[in-house]
């Protein structure tokens, strides 16, 4: 067969580049375990993460209630309403810094063929990483704050705040598209089974959109 018939024939299965090298195959597969442990951990945690932001709402609701009242919907409104985002998805994450911050140090000196795909992985990471970093934000006293000035000034820390969450906000477990051309059929059975998990992650995600909204009530705030 001819060089123009194999690449011919390779043109119609896969990219060429997309085959699994023995070293992409071992990075394929050292990032699907740290991937699925970082999963199976926040997995694990969605009771205590749902216990977590009832506490919060609860808390919020003793220490500044209605601290808002009155308070116009505009571009400052939107501000804390995702500061109030940001205060529920740190409060939760801190069950699971340490799986965090292992999946980071798993995946950060990972390199395939394929620059596009070590790009994104480490992107993410890195996403996470920051995300870990974060300070849990003081509502009330934001809130308060807010409320202050006639609702006119937002305190010094609210916009940088929700610039570095709004930019680092990742769920836990990452499968980038292009993973999938470099798993061994065993390696695809456990990026099936961490599917599964992220989609109870996804699930919890939905159900808490009541909490935001139960929380934004107790404060009197509008998004």
């Amino acid at each position: 067969m001819g060089i123009c018939a194999v690449l011919l024939a390779c043109a119609s299965l896969l990219p060429c580049g997309a085959v699994a090298s023995p070293a992409d195959s071992a990075t394929t597969g050292a990032y699907l375990q740290a991937n699925f442990a970082f999963v199976q951990s926040a997995s694990a945690r969605i009771r205590p993460v749902e216990a977590t932001l009832r506490s919060l709402q609860q808390r919020i609701g003793r220490e500044c209630p209605k601290a808002a009242q009155s308070s116009p919907q505009d571009t400052n409104s939107e501000q804390l309403s995702n500061e109030v985002i940001g205060t529920m998805v740190l409060s939760a994450d801190r069950l699971d810094l340490p799986a965090a911050h292992a999946y980071v140090r798993a995946v950060r000196g990972l390199r395939w063929s394929s620059g596009s795909l070590t790009r994104a992985v480490h992107s993410y990471a890195a996403q996470v990483s920051r995300l870990s970093a974060l300070a849990v934000p003081k509502l009330c006293s934001d809130v308060r704050s807010w409320a202050s000035t006639g609702f006119q000034a937002l305190p010094a820390g609210t916009r940088p705040f929700d610039s570095a969450f709004l930019s680092s906000w990742v769920a836990a477990g990452y499968l980038p598209a292009g993973l999938a051309s470099f798993e061994t059929a065993a390696q695809r059975s456990l990026a099936r089974r961490t599917e599964h998990l992220e989609q109870e992650i996804t699930d919890l995600e939905a159900r808490e959109v009541s909490t935001w909204g139960n929380i934004m009530n107790e404060l009197e705030l509008e998004p």
